[in-house]
C-alpha cells in the first residue's frame, strides 16, 4: 500500500524536484499525484513500497535540516544587507490587501466581543 512523503500544498517547486531527485537517486520508487480540480488536495509525492517509508523519511529528514539552515542563512545575509522583506515593504507593495486584514481582523475581535457585552447588560 502506498504511504505519503509529501503533501504538496505550499511547497514550492524547487523543493519538490530536490525530493523527486534524492528518491531517484536512493532508487526509492515513488509516484506524485496531481492537485484536484476544485482545490481540495494540492496533490503529494508517495511511495510505493511500505518498506521503503523508513528510509526516504530519514533522507526527508537530513535533506530538511539543510534547507532549513540554507534558507536561515539566507534570510540573516538578506538582513545583513538590508534587502530583507519589512512590514513597511508589504504596506507599499499591496496596502489594499494590508487594511483589508486589518478591517477583518477587528470585525472578528467585534463579533467575539458581542457576546460578553450582551451578558454584562
Amino acid at each position: 500500500m502506498a504511504k505519503l512523503l509529501l503533501n504538496l500544498r505550499y511547497v514550492p517547486e524547487d523543493e519538490a524536484a530536490d525530493v523527486r531527485a534524492f528518491l531517484d537517486e536512493a532508487r526509492i520508487d515513488w509516484y506524485q499525484t496531481r492537485p484536484s480540480p476544485f482545490g481540495i488536495s494540492q496533490g503529494g509525492i508517495w511511495l510505493r513500497d511500505n518498506d521503503d517509508l523508513p528510509r526516504a523519511k530519514a533522507l526527508m529528514a537530513d535533506y530538511q535540516a539543510k534547507r532549513q539552515t540554507q534558507a536561515r542563512a539566507a534570510q540573516a545575509q538578506a538582513e545583513r544587507e538590508g534587502t530583507a522583506e519589512t512590514f513597511a515593504d508589504i504596506v507599499r507593495a499591496d496596502p489594499l490587501r494590508v487594511v483589508l486584514i486589518v478591517v477583518a481582523i477587528v470585525v472578528l475581535i467585534g463579533l467575539m466581543a458581542v457576546p460578553g457585552y450582551m451578558l454584562s447588560r
